[in-house]
Formats: structure tokens, sequence, C-alpha cells
């Protein structure tokens, strides 16, 4: 059997970086068949950036506010051409970029419900898991799906469900939740690695 070529992903971030540090443990720790070529921040004084510098991934910082909209677009992805990602990851990543052509269906993301339910412009982190409990759902989940120029859309590769108790708040659903998305997200990379290198 044939030893399965690493992919080759850049990780797009905003924030404490537990996403890109799970990948990792699920590198190091599991054969996820990933080479994680750069890792790009909106911040710099974020953890996910540490967390990157740590392992040796090189790292940009590119904010938002520094471009129009063509501008930001080609500063987020000229470097993942560069280095030669083939898909990227957004890893708890709080901004809008629009995808370009070469790019669709090659950015993933992970949303902490079962899109469409709770997705959309506003609706990440604790926002998301208030409105499900305040909505009345008893099972929530996550979503990997890939990425288009519209909040929260594009196919869905995968969903993981999981309870909603009664006595929930928002933080003990978005553990339940993250608990998911710890498995979810690799296995959908697992997904996009050809059969048979």
């Amino acid at each position: 059997m044939s030893e399965v070529t690493p992919l080759p992903i850049a990780v797009f971030l905003s924030g404490g970086g537990r996403t890109l540090e799970n990948l990792l443990v699920h590198r190091d720790q599991h054969g996820l068949p990933i080479d994680v070529r750069l890792v790009i921040s909106s911040r710099g004084d974020v953890r996910g950036v540490e967390i990157a510098k740590d392992a040796g991934i090189e790292t940009l910082v590119v904010r938002k506010r520094d471009f129009d909209e063509a501008g930001y677009c080609d500063a987020m992805f000229e470097p993942v051409r560069q280095c030669g990602a083939k898909y990227v990851i957004m890893a708890g990543f709080l901004k809008h970029v629009m995808i370009p052509d070469d790019f669709e269906n090659r950015v993933i993301n992970i949303h902490p419900s079962l899109l469409p339910a709770f997705g959309g412009q506003g609706m990440y982190g604790h926002n998301v898991h208030e409105a499900a409990i305040k909505r009345g759902v008893t099972i929530s989940g996550c979503t990997v799906h890939f990425v288009d120029n519209h909040y929260d859309n594009g196919p869905i590769i995968l969903q993981r469900a999981c309870d909603v108790l009664p006595s929930d708040t928002p933080d003990q659903l978005a553990a339940r939740v993250f608990e998911q998305e710890c498995d979810a997200l690799p296995a959908a990379i697992r997904t996009l690695i050809p059969a048979g290198v």
C-alpha cells in the first residue's frame, strides 16, 4: 500500500487557533495527511498566530481594513497560490473575503450549527448557540461546507449532530458542539484526498 501524499493546505484564522491546534493534533497523532504550508490571520495579537509560529508554519497577518474588496481577495489568496496549497481551511476566520474563481470548491469552513439553521452574517461563536437555545431546538451540531461568496452558504461536505439539553447555557452547548467539530473537520478533509495517491 503506497503512502498517502499529504494534502497541501493553508489555514485562515482570526482568534485562538483551537481549530488549527486540533488539525495539528490529528496530523501528528492520528495520521491526518495534511501539509499546513501557510497560516493567514486577520489579527496579529491572537493565540492562533503563536500556535502556527510554534509549529514552524509560515504565518502572515492580513488586515481587511488595509484593502478594498478586490485587493483584500488578492492579499489573502496570492500567498496561498505561491505556497502551493490546494485547499484553504477557514478555522474560526471571521472576515468575509470573496472567493476567486480558481478556488471555487477549494475553500472549506466549519460552522457551529446544522446549516442552514443559525447561519448568516453575525452568526458566529456565542451568537449561534444563544440563538439555538432561544429558539428551543433539541439538536444542534456543526457543518463543514465549501465556501462561496455568501455567508454560511455553499455545498455541505458533512454534518455532525449533538443534543441540546434543557439546562444548557450557550457555553455548555458550545463545548458540546466543539467536540463534534474536532472530529468533523478532519473527517471532511479526508474526503478531499484523492484515492490511490
